[in-house]
């Protein structure tokens, strides 16, 4: 076809960032948290703290991290715009990975504040790195696959993949953590540095940047870069409507699925009483639901032909498919639970990155410039908050419910909270995804044509 111009390798390659993306994702929401709460014994308040620190320093580097990097370097003409930047980023985040689980071997009660401090400063290294890395690769997605057709495509291609990321992250620390052993933890962190690197080794084809949209960008939007402010490109970020409201369903979003992310640790060890590896089959169910999923939404957005019309399904059969981990205690059923999950989840998931790109088209329309890493960057931003919403919803929750740390029998007050922030919290958020998408989220399929003839026109 004339609007794909990449190879299903090529596409493959790009859903290999996506998947490492996602692997160290799941490995760290489904096991930080945890860790320092009930391995090491951390009050859950300074835990709660230390991830809010994490939370709004993970915003602001976002940003930061796309502006600076979305101009031209002495590199850029030979290397790449984004390449260079997914590299290191990738290779440095992977690197860093271990930190968080290797705090200093002191009392958690007396030493408190030194294992919160080792907590702040492990995470936001951590961070610092998954920015660099991850801002760019998305920056990459609009600039390289620019035809709705071939943007579709991609995920077709790359969301399995990204999929198999999310579930590698979810077993392969089960597999080598062993609840009360905080050695285990060390051992699994460097299982998964091993992994990653190879997994990143796979992604080069797919995020190199096309010559000629490095060419296009210097002679061009690169020169109008230049002098251009972080905040004015953030007001005039803001202004744009479709990106607002984007933005507020993307955070109610990612805190749906970080929120349950985090919470299955805690469900599996003091809910269903069972050993890590239990996690295996449930991530195992999300990731067979949400993969033969994938085919039938991505046909039905070619025959819908509205991506913001197929989100707002996906996003709407999500908040009924969330509903049942509100009172489930049954492996089986939890298993059964997650996978009819991950059929809407994969909706929901493989329609982000075209609805975004439509978003960037408008923006292009709009500014007569290319800054697909600013917007990335200001959608972290905001959508890191996530982590923020979810780490004071366990927090809050587990306060109130009387979750003790360290301990292994919970009073059923605190198992209660348990199926709060992985059932009713979650689906709350993902009902005000829904609702902002369709009440403010204005980008149908004839803005969307329209906007992309005109980038065509304007040569960018």
């Amino acid at each position: 076809m004339e609007n794909i111009k990449h190879s299903k390798g090529s596409m493959a390659s790009y859903g290999c960032a996506k998947a490492m993306n996602e692997f160290f994702n799941m490995a760290f929401m489904a096991f930080g948290f945890f860790f320092y709460e009930t391995e090491i014994g951390l009050n859950v308040l300074l835990v709660g703290l230390g991830f809010v620190v994490f939370a709004i320093w993970n915003a602001i580097n976002d940003p930061l991290v796309g502006y600076l990097t979305d101009r031209p370097f002495k590199f850029t003409k030979k290397w790449g715009r984004r390449f260079p930047w997914i590299m290191i980023g990738g290779a440095l985040w992977i690197s860093s990975y271990i930190l968080i689980f290797i705090p200093p071997n002191v009392d958690p009660k007396s030493g408190a504040w030194i294992i919160f401090a080792w907590l702040v400063v492990a995470t936001c290294l951590y961070d610092t790195f998954a920015s660099i890395f991850f801002v760019n690769f998305a920056a990459l997605f609009p600039d390289k696959f620019r035809s709705v057709e071939e943007r579709r495509t991609v995920n077709a291609v790359a969301t399995p993949i990204g999929i198999l990321g999310i579930v590698a992250g979810g077993v392969v620390p089960p597999l080598l953590i062993t609840y009360g052993d905080t050695n285990s933890y060390i051992i699994q962190a460097g299982v998964m540095t091993i992994v990653a690197f190879v997994i990143l080794a796979l992604s080069i084809p797919g995020v190199r940047d096309d010559q000629e949209n490095v060419d296009r960008y210097l002679s061009t939007s690169g020169a109008q870069r230049e002098g251009q402010s972080f905040f004015r490109s953030l007001k005039s970020a803001m202004k744009q409507k479709s990106f607002v409201f984007f933005i507020l369903a993307y955070v109610c979003y990612q805190t749906c699925t970080t929120l349950m992310q985090m919470s299955i640790s805690y469900l599996v060890r003091f809910i269903l009483k069972m050993e890590a590896s239990a996690m295996i089959l449930i991530m195992l169910g999300l990731l067979v639901g949400a993969v033969i999923s994938i085919p039938f939404w991505i046909k039905l957005a070619n025959k819908k032909n509205d991506n913001r019309k197929v989100m707002l399904i996906a996003g709407s059969l999500m908040v009924v498919a969330t509903a049942p981990l509100i009172f489930l205690e049954n492996y089986f059923f939890m298993i059964i639970a997650l996978f009819i999950w991950g059929l809407m989840f994969g909706g929901y998931w493989v329609m982000l990155a075209p609805v975004l790109g439509d978003v960037i088209d408008e923006s292009i329309v709009r500014t007569g410039k290319r800054e697909e890493g600013v917007y990335n960057g200001f959608l972290q931003f905001f959508g890191r908050l996530s982590f923020l919403f979810a780490a004071l919803s366990i927090a809050i929750v587990h306060t109130l419910t009387g979750f003790r740390e360290g301990v292994e029998a919970q009073s059923p007050l605190a198992i209660m909270g348990i199926h709060i922030h992985i059932g009713l919290i979650p689906m709350l958020f993902m009902l005000a995804s829904v609702i902002f998408l369709w009440k403010g989220y204005d980008l149908t399929s004839e803005k969307v044509k329209a906007n992309q003839e005109k980038v065509k026109e304007m040569g960018l």
